[in-house]
């Protein structure tokens, strides 16, 4: 082969997604919230983006313009032509005035969030009224240092003391001392875990659940009680409900084991959570549902999003295409371009969504009147073929997307799930059948619970065909125990 140039000729096929397609994806994702801040933001940005007054102030508004006198007109013109708008144009929309003073009231700020106090801060305000040494002020706050969320300590005792001994070296080094200072002992680390096990709340410092479990009955002061006995001396046999084996173990009735179990089952297992700082989401919903006269009307909660228009002002300027040319007249047709179009794709949102919403309502009817255990399967392909959209569109319209209804404020979401086939040729929702497994439950004899194919019977005369061991995982999803880990004695 010889080395050389060449030109060559062929055809193929690209898929370039324009600028403002992925700008159209993104509105729809957003959640309503996230849309207001970026609309707000936008304001900013493009001056030929102005608020839709309400239609109140905009009939006082025409009201005063015709009773106004022609002096004031006059005052107004002038006011008017102090302002130069070709300045501002070809200055980057940077306003002076009034103008600026409306721009800077439609300015947001971002929340800030405020500090809290965690489990740790609990601890050391604690520690720090206790009569300790600074050497054991130090050690309890490496202790505290290793308690996680949950209350637990994260860490081995050697792998604490390993830590903390470590520092002790450096700073000695680092001082420049030629006698060590003394490393803390194992002796110290057992006397300060059982201070870290005595602070509130009962519980914290533990290094498993049995440990965790003792700490808070003897905070009760029942270590001679039977619940105690049970979590120290038959963990395991209590954890799976072996309740002959405990009986004769210990000589007592299979009823006092229970009444027992049942006393530690009301104990925290993660006593640390109470102090966690868990951020608050408040959901507000993109859309309401709503029955009226029979009908369900939905409707968007949009009130409180910003109602864009193009600004007059700016039109009129930008219409004298004499004055602009080369790089002012692209940045000004770019901007009003972008004005144009985000309010368009502001309002095929709207659509969107409220073509996706009408079809769930006609194809759910039966939840909103009955229940969830008529909720019907449906997926994202068949809103996408009714509403003749691409599938990817109604995930996008759908996701992170919450309504009111009269059953309560739902994620879109909810409304989609996979389907079984019934007797009558019908399909039902998995998310009915898991409602009607968990009635199930809640009405079973406890001394006779159900079992997987005792649950499955049932179904099946009220024509759902269901496998055993789909029963088993929706069990296992809605956290319900087996049989056996449920029965009474």
């Amino acid at each position: 082969m010889k080395p050389g140039l060449n030109q060559s000729t062929q055809l193929r096929q690209e898929l370039k997604i324009n600028p403002r397609l992925y700008q159209a994806m993104d509105l729809l994702y957003m959640p309503l919230l996230d849309l207001q801040q970026h609309l707000k933001q936008e304001l900013l940005n493009n001056p030929f983006l102005d608020l839709v007054e309400d239609e109140e102030e905009e009939e006082q508004e025409q009201e005063q313009e015709t009773e106004a006198e022609p002096e004031a007109k006059t005052e107004a013109d002038d006011t008017r032509g102090e302002i130069d708008w070709e300045e501002i144009l070809l200055d980057g929309f940077d306003t002076a005035g009034g103008h600026r003073e409306e721009h800077e009231e439609r300015e947001y700020f971002e929340p800030v969030t405020v500090a809290s106090r965690d489990l740790g801060d609990h601890l050391r305000d604690q520690v720090s009224l206790l009569e300790l040494t600074p050497r054991e002020m130090v050690l309890a706050d490496e202790f505290i240092g290793n308690v996680n969320e949950d209350g637990y300590l994260a860490s081995t005792m050697d792998e604490i003391l390993a830590a903390i001994n470590d520092v002790v070296e450096k700073a000695a080094e680092d001082a420049g001392r030629t006698g060590k200072l003394p490393l803390y002992t194992v002796e110290e680390g057992v006397r300060m875990l059982t201070v870290v096990q005595g602070l509130d709340p009962a519980g914290v410092g533990a290094r498993d659940l049995r440990e965790c479990l003792l700490l808070q009955l003897k905070e009760a002061g029942l270590e001679d009680s039977i619940p105690f006995r049970l979590v120290r001396d038959c963990f395991e046999e209590l954890i799976n409900h072996r309740w002959s084996e405990i009986s004769k173990r210990f000589g007592i009735s299979a009823t006092d084991v229970q009444k027992a179990a049942d006393e530690i089952a009301k104990l925290d297992p993660k006593p640390g959570l109470q102090f966690t700082s868990g951020d608050e989401n408040y959901i507000i919903p993109d859309l309401v549902v709503e029955k009226i006269s029979e009908k369900y009307h939905i409707f968007l909660n949009d009130a409180n999003l910003p109602r864009l228009k193009l600004s007059r002002a700016y039109q009129e300027i930008a219409r004298d295409k004499k004055k602009f040319d080369g790089e002012n007249k692209e940045f000004i047709s770019n901007k009003l371009n972008s004005a144009n179009w985000m309010i368009q794709a502001i309002e095929q949102r709207r659509q969107t969504m409220l073509k996706v919403m009408n079809y769930i309502v006609e194809r759910q009817r039966e939840f909103f009147e009955k229940g969830i255990q008529y909720l019907k399967p449906l997926t994202l392909r068949e809103v996408a073929e009714v509403i003749n959209m691409h599938e990817s569109t109604v995930s996008r319209v759908t996701n992170e997307k919450f309504v009111q209804t009269p059953r309560g404020v739902l994620p879109l979401k909810f409304f989609f799930s996979s389907g079984l086939a019934t007797a009558d040729g019908e399909d039902v929702s998995a998310r009915g059948i898991k409602a009607q497994l968990e009635k199930l439950v809640q009405d079973e004899d406890p001394k006779h619970p159900l079992t997987d194919q005792a649950i499955v019977n049932i179904l099946r005369e009220s024509g759902v065909q269901i496998a055993r061991r789909t029963v088993a995982k929706y069990r296992d999803q809605l956290g319900v125990l087996s049989a056996r880990m449920r029965k009474r004695v």
